[in-house]
This record gives C-alpha cells, structure tokens and sequence, in this order.
C-alpha cells in the first residue's frame, strides 16, 4: 500500500479546499527530490521544448507557482502553473470546490483565485529552468473591462519566466469568459497575445540553453463545443501561430452522477470526463489532420486512458483529478506504463504512438 493510501482518510477528513492548501504548504516544507529518470523512449518534442515524460501535472493545483519543482521531483514530465490573472483575485465564495468520490471526480468553481502575476513572477525568476519544463496558465480578472488586454498584459508579464504560456478561455467558472472561444473574439485575442510575447530570458546561471525566443504559446478549449467549432477554432490557431491545443478543460454538462455533490454548479472532472474529452480530442484530431500538436486532459488516470489519448493523436497528456484519489506517484506509474506499452507495440519512441489508431 502505497504511503498516500494511508494518509488519504485523513485529508478526506478535510473538506477538499482545505486539504489542497495542507497539501501545498507540505510541499514547501519537504526537502527537494531529484529528478526522476524516464525511460529516453518516452521523451518527446513539442513547440521546440523537450519534455523527458509526456505526463504533465495540469494547471489549477499550484495556481500560485509555489511548487512546480516538488511536483517535477514526484514524477511529473512538466508542470504547469495558475491559472494566474493580472490582479490578485478572491475567487468565488466557498465552498467551491468539491469531491465526488463515488465518481471518482471533482466539481471546482474555484474563479481563478489567486494572488496575481506579479507573486508568480517573482517566484518563477528564482526558479532553475534546468529543472525542468513549467508552463504559466494565464487568464482575465472577473471585473475586467477589457479582457483581451489583461491576456495581452498576462504574456508580456510572464513570457520571462514561462516555458510556455496557456491561453486559458475555457474555464466556465468566470461569468462569459468561454464568450472568447467564438469567431471574431478569438481572432481578434490570438492575434494580440501572438504579438505580446517577449523573449524569454535566462534565469539562472545552471540554465543549460538560456532561451532566447519567445515561449511557445498553447490554447485550452472547453469540450463543450459544437458541430464546426472544432474546424473554425484550429483554423484561427494555425493562422495565427499559436503552438498547441489543450484538450479539454472541464465541462459544465452532467453525465450521471452518484454523489451527493452531482448537481453543484461548476466544472466538473475526473472519470465523469473521460469519454467527453476522448470524443473532442478526436474531433480536434480530424479538424487538425496533425498540423497542430494537441496535449490530452480531463478523465486520465492510468497507464490505458494516456496511451489511448496518445494513440488518438495527443503528442502529451494532462492530468490534476485522478491524483486527488491516487496520490502524486499516478503520473511516474502512468509514463512506466506508457514505456512498457511502447514495448509491447514494437515502438522506439512514444512519437511513434501519436496519431497510431
């Protein structure tokens, strides 16, 4: 039995918003680990970066960056950080967020909480890029009168200290926000931020390869679509440079449900989304034809759903619900199980896998 078998009574004991903040602060206080070794098969090349494992730890878990090195040490392949707003922000009134444990899901209407760009960006200057590949997942304050420009604000102020930005206008948690995702909006908002990125710069003396160019940037879509949104929204991401898709953010829809917490208001993720974000991943794959490379989130939680995502046309895989109910050891247990299946497939390089069914 694994260590967080036994201490998961005890943060259940907890309502979820409070074992989140024991959690972090635990991870400050730990000592830091090393980076884990992946097998080299695993190791993929996406928007110009290197990732040494394609299970990456998704945004909302450490909204702050205060422990995207710890996270890196428990065996995640990348992390990414926020979402963080160009305002410090309150977020919506608790409860928000809630677990479903009969579903092995969570609903979060959490409302971009956190303490704003400019604590995150002191933080992540500290940090030793060598350590490995974080990304910042930014977003728009909730009483923002121009949103476009707070995503304008959000790259310029973070393009310093980001391996990759996330152009995150998929949350259904801030009042109009996925408004974004149509026609002339998102046009409008891929051209602005495309054009606000700044060089990154290096941020240690260890850096191995200071970065010079612009980070890549990714764009998180809702799996709440339509017929034709998928062409319309790969169309504008290509047409204006942006590097990859995030597939998907949570989703307001309900499948059946068995707990209590079914019908909170919020996003919903964890198992509930899995066949959802399968079918979108598809769809954007089909829209794509693979001239964008698409990163898998929502219902992963084993060695079977990332490879599936991965044949299905994902170059990386997202996760953040399942390690609620497995613990931070999920993502090493997954990249083992993704290296033992490349074997078994006859494949050298976990590429071979993207696209393959």
């Amino acid at each position: 039995m694994s260590l967080y078998k036994l201490l998961r009574p005890m943060a259940f004991a907890l309502d979820a918003e409070t074992a989140h903040r024991a959690t972090i602060k635990a991870l400050k206080l730990a000592p830091p680990l090393p980076l884990p070794r992946f097998a080299p098969e695993l190791s993929q090349s996406v928007a110009g970066l290197t990732f040494p494992s394609p299970v990456g730890l998704a945004a909302g878990f450490d909204k702050d960056a205060e422990v995207p090195d710890a996270m890196l040490g428990l065996g995640f392949g990348f992390v990414e950080v926020g979402t963080v707003t160009p305002q410090p922000q309150a977020g919506n009134p608790r409860p928000r967020l809630f677990r479903l444990k009969e579903d092995r899901a969570v609903i979060n209407r959490m409302g971009f909480n956190n303490r704003g760009q400019a604590d995150a960006l002191a933080r992540l200057a500290k940090r030793d890029g060598a350590r490995g590949i974080v990304g910042v997942n930014i977003g728009a304050n909730k009483d923002s009168a121009d949103r476009i420009a707070d995503y304008v604000a959000g790259v310029r102020t973070m393009s310093p200290v980001a391996d990759y930005l996330t152009i995150n206008i998929s949350s259904p948690n801030t009042p109009g926000l996925r408004n974004l995702q149509a026609g002339g909006e998102l046009v409008e908002l891929l051209a602005a931020v495309r054009e606000a990125r700044a060089p990154g710069i290096p941020r240690s003396d260890t850096e191995a390869v200071p970065r010079t160019a612009p980070p890549p940037i990714f764009l998180k879509v809702a799996p709440d679509l339509e017929s034709g949104d998928h062409d319309r929204i790969v169309r504008a991401a290509i047409d204006h440079g942006i590097d990859a898709l995030i597939v998907a953010n949570t989703t307001v829809s309900r499948p059946p449900l068995k707990s209590r917490h079914a019908n909170e208001a919020g996003g919903l993720s964890g198992r509930p989304l899995k066949a959802l974000a399968l079918e979108q991943l598809r769809k954007f794959r089909a829209a794509s034809g693979g001239q964008i490379p698409l990163i898998a989130a929502g219902g992963i939680e084993n060695g079977h759903d990332a490879w599936e995502r991965i044949a299905a046309g994902a170059s990386l895989v997202q996760l953040y619900s399942a390690m609620v109910y497995e613990g931070p050891g999920i993502a090493r247990r997954i990249a083992d199980g993704l290296a033992e299946q490349l074997k078994r497939e006859g494949m050298s390089s976990i590429a071979e896998a993207v696209g393959s069914r």
